[in-house]
């Protein structure tokens, strides 16, 4: 498959799951920052509550409530899920709005992937 990675918003997965073949080293360059980003608790929280959002957005205002942590701390939280690609954020006045970026949620999850079938 020659997805190019770069395109984290296509409906196609970037590769086959890591249980049917290996990974080509750029693709493991361009998903690994997106990987490192969940493994920090905080971020993986943050994520989910994106993620799991009615309407496909949230507030930062009712972020910050969720944690017992400074607006500082989890904005530094946010732009990390920013620059890996996992979010895009919106600003409205005085507050910004996040999504979940799919694209790159289905490419991390396909490669995730595993059938028992072939286990």
């Amino acid at each position: 498959m020659s997805l190019t990675l770069t395109d984290v918003t296509a409906d196609e997965p970037c590769c086959p799951p890591l249980a049917q073949s290996r990974i080509p080293a750029e693709t493991a360059a361009v998903l690994a920052p997106a990987f490192k980003a969940l493994g920090d608790p905080v971020r993986l929280q943050l994520m989910s509550m994106i993620a799991s959002a009615p309407g496909g957005e949230v507030c930062v205002c009712d972020l910050t409530p969720a944690f017992e942590l400074s607006g500082p701390t989890i904005s530094h939280h946010l732009k990390t899920l920013r620059e890996a690609g996992l979010v895009d954020a919106e600003r409205r006045g005085s507050w910004v709005y996040y999504r979940p970026r799919p694209g790159i949620m289905r490419q991390l999850a396909t490669l995730l992937t595993v059938d028992d079938a072939e286990n």
